[in-house]
């Protein structure tokens, strides 16, 4: 299984495969190398991206301003800047899936 987190000059890269308009916000698990994860907002006016990084930031304890956005803004697969060490990020994406297993 490829890994969706990769070393950065500024930290991490996190890649994302996102589902707008879904019933609940949640990360689903890694596929083809990225996080999947849902949110409830449509993709409309950057909304659903906003909601992504809110989620991102709460399931992996962060701040909003570690995270960025830098592709992807009108796709499905996205990729954000995470200013946070590659170890440290990967640890924190296995802890929020196991929490979320068990809910």
């Amino acid at each position: 299984m490829t890994e969706p987190v990769k070393p950065h000059a500024e930290g991490s890269m996190l890649g994302v495969y996102a589902q707008p308009g879904a019933r609940r916000n949640q990360l689903r698990g890694i596929e083809r190398g990225m996080l999947k994860l849902s949110v409830t907002q449509v993709a409309e006016l950057g909304r659903a991206n906003e909601a992504i990084k809110k989620l991102l930031a709460s399931s992996l304890g962060l701040r909003k301003s570690q995270l960025e956005l830098v592709a992807g803004q009108s796709s499905r697969e996205k990729r954000f800047l995470v200013r946070c060490p590659p170890d440290e990020l990967q640890r924190r994406l296995v802890a929020a899936l196991a929490a979320e297993d068990q809910n």
